[in-house]
């Protein structure tokens, strides 16, 4: 209730001083916002800044008006009242600075229907202030004119409107073409100088991303990244670009900001790095709104292959996968464990957590090996109570990595494994098939063109021509049907083919390995399960494919 008191007093103070003040006492508001830019670089400038100051000063002195002050809002949308200039117009309305406000249109004031009710019918009229539009004659002095303003508030309203759906759909066709639209690009990238919707890459920046997608894959956590990168005084994103002339503001970033487990998931999460252009990822609410939304991933637009990667998109896919699974780091500043995230039990399918000896102040409780999650919550109610040892896992794990590489690759002959595949015996067979039907596919095609030719010469009847047309066609279809199969059957096999080939150079580096460690471990292995029955499978990662 004060509150409202202490308005009505201020405002009536305010009335108040206007009434003992000579009613002459004007100021100038002026604004040019993005789409006048575009009309400026047209040629056409008579919605500048200083062309607007120099209408305006004119109207002012040839009636009359005494010019108290000069408002200006360069670069700002009609639609908004948080104008610099704007705020402090209205702030100085309530000292009662000034009696009239003079502007080139009422569209410079606002073009916000709500605003334009607001100010020039409400807030204006309390404080006995008059507004003045010199080139639409908008003038709250006029009451005859006021319908005309709201007609006016409605059309600048429905022309922003207008407007930002044509922006919209321009900036849509630009990203499905893959063209880069943001206006600053993410750490790693920079603007290409010669074609600003094109990225090319920050040679140093990208080589920390390197480096963090690579920590990551060897089993450093969030936390251990950010906290090597603070050490090793890398600036953070936002201050490496503007270390670097970005005009790129991010409004949380203090002065003492440092790398965090989330900015680190962001870069890890970010296709942009495998040279995909990720855009509409968020967009406003409405046109008469700042207010934005975060859009679901199927209306994302990405667009592979539109510049340089920095990432291959096989390592950003392992990584989307580590990000998924469940690890879990005790000391945040340590590495994960080698199996960390890839246990499971193959009983009840619940994860393996680590177990440890009984300790006691003289004999500290060690790490021994890993047992069932179920059974160590709920005991015999949950699962049973096999567990394995550390060391013992990772000797059957390694001999389990190198049994499989053999499988894959022959040391001494890799191509002629590659060239006796499966895969290469279907294709070649495929092939050889789709050799044979094609030149009876022609032979038919032949055919048709002559039953089509003896028909115009009336060797056929026209009963006769159609019924060698129906047979004809019949067997043309069959016959593209099958080669049509054989070619998709002959895409998977290379594909299956490229797979193994991919996978045999990946094992071949593992045939002889000695020593089992995190990055062998997750370039290679989806699952490990361990049984009741003391056995252990493992589920590498080519066969989930």
């Amino acid at each position: 209730m004060m509150s409202n008191l202490a308005k009505k007093v201020g405002t009536a103070v305010a009335y108040a001083m206007h009434a003992t003040q000579p009613a002459n006492r004007a100021v100038i508001y002026v604004r040019l916002s993005k789409e006048d830019i575009d009309k400026l670089k047209e040629g056409d400038d008579s919605a500048s800044i200083a062309n607007q100051i120099m209408l305006l000063t004119n109207y002012a002195i040839s009636n009359g008006f005494q010019i108290v002050d000069i408002y200006k809002d360069d670069d700002y949308s009609g639609m908004f009242d948080d104008r610099p200039d704007f705020e402090r117009l209205v702030s100085d309305a309530k000292t009662g600075k000034f009696d009239v406000v003079i502007s080139k249109t009422q569209s410079r004031f606002t073009r916000n229907m709500e605003h334009m009710e607001r100010y020039l019918h409400d807030f204006f009229p309390t404080l006995n202030i008059r507004f003045i539009g010199v080139v639409d004659h908008a003038d709250t002095d006029n009451k005859g004119n006021k319908k005309a303003r709201q007609i006016n508030g409605l059309v600048n309203e429905w022309f922003c409107e207008d407007l930002s759906e044509n922006i919209r759909s321009v900036l849509k066709v630009k990203m499905e073409k893959g063209q880069f639209i943001g206006s600053s690009a993410c750490y790693g990238y920079k603007k290409d100088p010669q074609n600003h919707n094109h990225l090319v890459i920050d040679e140093y920046a990208s080589e920390i991303v390197k480096k963090i997608y690579k920590m990551f894959i060897s089993g450093d956590s969030k936390h251990k990244i950010a906290r090597t990168l603070d050490e090793e005084c890398i600036l953070i994103p936002s201050k490496y670009k503007a270390a670097n002339g970005s005009t790129y503001v991010n409004p949380q970033v203090r002065p003492d900001s440092k790398w965090t487990h989330t900015t680190i998931h962001t870069i890890l999460s970010n296709e942009t790095y495998t040279g995909a252009v990720v855009q509409n990822r968020v967009n406003v609410v409405s046109y008469k709104s700042r207010a934005k939304r975060v859009l679901p991933k199927d209306q994302w637009v990405i667009v592979p292959d539109m510049h340089e990667p920095i990432i291959s998109k096989e390592t950003w896919e392992l990584v989307q996968e580590l990000l998924k699974e469940r690890t879990r780091v005790v000391d945040m500043t340590q590495k994960a464990g080698i199996f960390s995230g890839k246990l499971t039990c193959g009983e009840c399918g619940r994860p393996l957590t680590r177990k440890y000896t009984r300790g006691s102040k003289t004999n500290p409780k060690r790490f021994i090996g890993y047992q069932c999650s179920q059974y160590k919550c709920y005991g015999r109610a949950g699962c049973t109570g096999h567990w394995i040892e550390d060391e013992a896992l990772q000797e059957i794990v390694l001999l389990q990595i190198k049994q499989a590489a053999k499988q894959f690759l022959n040391k001494d002959d890799i191509e002629e494994l590659n060239a006796l595949s499966a895969e290469s015996d279907l294709i070649e067979s495929l092939t050889k098939q789709i050799s044979v039907i094609k030149p009876q596919l022609n032979k038919i095609e032949v055919y048709l063109k002559k039953v089509y030719q003896n028909y115009l010469d009336e060797i056929l009847t026209k009963e006769e021509y159609l019924q060698y047309k129906a047979e004809y066609q019949n067997e043309l279809d069959t016959k593209r049907q099958v080669i049509s199969n054989l070619e998709k059957q002959i895409e998977l096999a290379a594909n299956k083919k490229q797979s193994k080939d991919m996978w045999a150079e990946k094992f071949k580096n593992y045939i002889d390995i000695d020593e089992l460690d995190r990055n062998v471990v997750v370039e290679l292995v989806h699952k490990i399960e361990f049984s009741n029955d003391n056995t252990v499978r493992i589920l590498f990662r080519f066969q989930e494919e």
